[in-house]
C-alpha cells in the first residue's frame, strides 16, 4: 500500500485535472505562470488543512516565485489526480544554491549524516530547483526538513544551531516525527526546561512539552 502523504510531500497533478481547476477559478487567469503548471511537470506541495477543509481531498499548496509577487496559492485534488514524488534531499539541490551557501549545506549534510538523517529542502531553494524558476533572492531563508524517526539524537538541535549562528542566510525548518508532526527546529532548541512547542500536522496544531522530545524518546 502507498505510504500516506504527509505536510511537504510534492505530488504531480493530472494536466486534464489542472485545467479543469483552472476554468473553474477565473480570478486566477491573470496568473501567467499557472496556465503551463501541470503541462510543465511542476509540482505542488502537500499542505496543512485549513478549517471547514474535509478530508475527500489532499490540501496542496503552490507558492509562486517573487518575480509573480510570491503569492501562494491553496488548492486541493483528489488523490486519483495526483501523483506523489521521491522525496528530495538537500545534497539533491545543493547545486542551485548560492555560492555562498554551500559550505553552510556541507556542514549541514555531514551533521545529517553522523545522525544517519537526510535533510530535506523546503522553501525557495526546494523550488527553484523543481520548477527551473527563480525563487532564491539575497533575504531567502534555508529551510529544511529533518526527518528523526527514533526521537530527535542527542546533540542535533545544538550542531544545527551552531552552523545556524554562522550561517550568511537564516537557517529555518521543522524536526518532522513519525506521526507526521513537525516542530520548529529552534524553538524547540530554545525551549526552556518544562516548556511547550507548537507542532503542526496535515489535520492539527497541538502544544507538546519540549522535554521528552529532546531526549531521543520516539515520539
Amino acid at each position: 500500500m502507498a505510504e500516506p502523504l504527509q505536510r511537504h510531500d510534492l505530488v504531480r497533478a493530472d494536466p486534464a485535472a489542472w485545467a479543469a481547476w483552472l476554468a473553474a477559478h477565473p480570478e486566477l487567469a491573470g496568473l501567467r505562470q499557472l496556465r503551463g503548471w501541470a503541462d510543465a511537470g511542476r509540482p505542488l506541495i502537500v499542505r496543512r488543512r485549513m478549517p471547514g477543509e474535509g478530508d475527500e481531498a489532499v490540501p496542496l499548496g503552490l507558492p509562486l516565485p517573487p518575480a509573480d509577487g510570491k503569492r501562494r496559492i491553496a488548492l486541493a485534488f483528489p488523490t486519483t489526480a495526483l501523483t506523489p514524488l521521491a522525496r528530495i534531499s538537500l545534497s539533491d539541490v545543493a547545486g542551485e544554491a548560492p555560492p555562498a551557501w554551500r559550505s553552510t549545506i556541507r556542514a549541514l549534510d555531514a551533521i545529517g549524516s553522523a545522525h544517519e538523517i537526510t535533510p530535506r529542502p523546503f522553501g525557495s531553494l526546494l523550488w527553484q530547483a523543481v520548477t527551473g524558476l527563480t525563487y532564491l533572492s539575497t533575504t531567502s531563508d534555508l529551510d529544511l526538513l529533518w526527518p528523526c524517526h527514533r526521537g530527535v539524537p542527542p546533540g542535533l538541535l545544538e550542531r544545527i544551531g551552531v552552523v545556524a549562528a554562522a550561517a550568511p542566510m537564516r537557517v529555518d525548518g521543522e524536526i518532522l516525527f513519525p506521526d507526521g508532526f513537525g516542530l520548529h527546529w529552534r524553538e524547540l532548541l530554545e525551549a526552556p526546561a518544562g516548556g511547550s512547542v507548537l507542532a503542526k500536522s496535515m489535520d492539527r496544531l497541538t502544544i507538546r512539552p519540549a522535554d521528552p522530545l529532546r531526549a531521543a524518546t520516539p515520539a
